[in-house]
């Protein structure tokens, strides 16, 4: 992507603390940047705990964050929202959750469920066009409109989540958050879900930030990736640069976690081990390296040179 021209999401230094007592306060994610350009994937990766999922409830303000700038479209969405600022944001941004069932209103029919945020910001001007964008998206995601007068527990896990990309897709958004979104699906559905998001994205031009910890399917459906660790993107680059060229040895430990389909080769795989107390790493000690204009590494001068001959 190029660098000159304006990003969709521009996101400084975001900080998201969260105080657990009058000592101690917990720093989910701790001065993290990056863009996002128009049309693109940028898939956030990471083990459990890292604050990918904050990141993205940052984003889209299901949090206040704590310090940074969130630039979305042209908007400046990081500190208190005016009231365009906020509908803007609404109706612009939208995330598909981890979880397809705890996301949905048991009490409520699919359609009605996809039809919320439409009715709520008054996008449509009869219930007969709600009701005929509602059947689109219900199609454009492989569910029968028919199926729009079901409950949600009447549906199988994939279908669930297919019903939470329509919810999210009905509103027409710039930006997708996926949060974990196919973690709890069989693998086989993991595979039609991402590819559905893959068609629609060449369909309607959407652009996502794909957060995961499956790497295989992050470089599958990415064009660029973030590795954050502990609150801190540790590396980030394009889908090529990371797999082919990891520099931190973070990225270096997850990439080599990944099974290999040939048993052969898979016998002969060793799982690195990253720790960051062991290596003596402190994350607030480095700053930014370029590597080349995507490519990117977070370390002291010293831990550059290092990792970089290694």
């Amino acid at each position: 992507m190029s660098e000159r021209r304006e990003p969709l999401l521009h996101v400084e230094n975001l900080k998201q603390h969260f105080r657990i007592s009058r000592k101690y306060t917990t720093k989910a994610v701790d001065g993290i940047s990056f863009d996002i350009y128009e049309g693109e994937t940028y898939g956030l990766v990471g083990e459990s705990g890292s604050g990918k999922s904050t990141t993205g409830r940052s984003i889209i303000r299901l949090y206040e964050p704590t310090d940074g700038k969130i630039i979305f479209d042209g908007h400046d969405i990081s500190g208190k929202l005016s009231r365009e600022d906020e509908k803007y944001l609404r109706t612009n941004m939208q995330m598909i959750f981890q979880d397809p069932m705890a996301c949905l209103n048991p009490r409520k029919k699919v359609s009605q469920i996809i039809a919320e945020g439409l009715e709520i910001h008054h996008i449509c001007n009869s219930r007969e066009e709600i009701n005929a964008k509602v059947d689109e998206v219900l199609d454009r995601v492989g569910l029968s409109k028919e199926q729009g007068t079901r409950f949600p527990h009447q549906f199988s896990g994939g279908q669930r989540q297919r019903v939470g990309i329509a919810r999210a897709l009905v509103m027409n958004p710039k930006l997708v958050i996926a949060d974990e979104c196919i973690s709890a699906l069989d693998v086989s559905i993991q595979a039609q879900v991402v590819n559905l998001m893959k068609d629609i994205q060449d369909d309607m031009g959407t652009t996502y930030l794909f957060i995961a910890h499956d790497l295989s399917m992050v470089k599958y459906i990415s064009n660029r990736i973030g590795v954050m660790h502990l609150g801190h993107i540790v590396e980030t680059g394009t889908t090529d640069e990371i797999f082919e060229n990891p520099i931190h040895p973070y990225t270096k430990s997850l990439l080599s976690a990944i099974p290999h389909p040939n048993p052969i080769v898979e016998k002969q795989r060793k799982a690195l081990t990253y720790n960051k107390e062991e290596e003596g790493v402190i994350y607030e000690a480095g700053h930014e390296h370029i590597l080349s204009e995507t490519h990117r590494v977070l370390a002291t001068d010293e831990e550059f040179t290092k990792w970089n001959n290694n």
